[in-house]
């Protein structure tokens, strides 16, 4: 009997495999939600024995932490990155984070995560604390720090950063409920592109001097 040759999908699945059980996580989370979902459950989802699971997360917490650890955090510290690169004027550098936050909400998963966190926080208290510590008390000091610096070069008027920064990013918490909650049911899709183009002059019309 000859050997059946490796298939490149086997040769990839080692490494492949944590963000193949956290899609399925995802999946299932959305479907479910978190209580109704099992490990059990995932790791079929994802082809895996339900002791396999366990060799890369621990339990149902683990996948949800890594998920807004590898959803959100890394899209944040992709904005972070792009501030710290940017030299040009601080409304130059507004613009394009938020073109890069509207694109993240429009292409990835986000949206899904976000609805899921806002839908468990109430029976899973444990989950909207560490939504709050790791992505909320990160993110929100990052936004008011961009505001700050336009107020202090004088490209902004003197405003209060942290209400202008809820103000920026409550358009985006919309956008990931309509795609998650209304789409679904048959309401128009939103086009990011324009939507954040919008969002983009009504925020930096307030800001000017």
């Amino acid at each position: 009997m000859t050997d059946q040759p490796v298939t490149t999908s086997r040769k990839r699945r080692p490494r492949a495999r944590p963000a193949e059980i956290l899609a399925a996580a995802l999946d299932l989370f959305a479907e479910r939600g978190f209580s109704a979902t099992r490990m059990q459950d995932v790791a079929s989802r994802a082809g895996l024995s339900k002791a396999a699971i366990y060799l890369y997360f621990k339990d149902k917490m683990a996948l949800l932490q890594a998920l807004v650890q590898t959803t959100v955090g890394t899209n944040l510290g992709m904005a972070k990155s792009l501030a710290a690169n940017h030299q040009g004027s601080v409304t130059e550098l507004l613009q394009a984070v938020m073109v890069f936050m509207a694109g993240r909400v429009g292409e990835t998963r986000m949206p899904d995560l976000m609805k899921l966190i806002i839908s468990e926080s109430r029976a899973h208290p444990e989950i909207g604390r560490f939504y709050l510590d790791n992505v909320i008390n990160q993110g929100l000091p990052f936004f008011e720090s961009l505001i700050a610096r336009g107020v202090a070069s004088g490209e902004f008027r003197a405003v209060d950063p942290k209400l202008a920064v809820k103000s920026m990013i409550a358009p985006l918490l919309l956008a990931a409920l309509w795609r998650t909650t209304f789409e679904p049911l048959g309401a128009e899709p939103i086009d990011m592109v324009a939507y954040a183009r919008h969002n983009q002059e009504m925020l930096l019309r307030g800001l000017r001097p």
